[in-house]
């Protein structure tokens, strides 16, 4: 992962509603979650919900699925290893 691509991660997780949508999202499972769970367990209203979805998706923390009439949300635990890992690859190389 290049540092542009983290940054952009790590500023979309920098939001308190978007890290809670996130959270809830990988306590969920890699089956996803339906939208309006999310809605009902956070008490966020639908509009402001589907944005910080939107810009969860634009950097690939989250796709989204449709299964008949539910929409559901799926975190991509692929790239947030890829996070962890790009924030841990350098850690105590400087030690002597």
């Amino acid at each position: 992962m290049d540092v542009q691509m983290a940054a952009k991660r790590l500023a979309e997780l920098g939001h308190v509603t978007r890290l809670e949508i996130f959270r809830y999202l990988v306590r969920g499972g890699h089956q996803g979650v339906p939208v309006g769970e999310i809605q009902l367990a956070l008490d966020v209203p639908g509009s402001t919900l589907s944005h910080h979805i939107t810009r969860l998706v634009s950097v690939g923390l989250v796709v989204q699925r449709r299964d008949g009439r539910t929409l559901y949300c799926v975190p991509q635990y692929t790239e947030l290893d890829g996070l962890i890992g790009f924030l841990q690859e350098q850690c105590c190389i400087n030690e002597c």
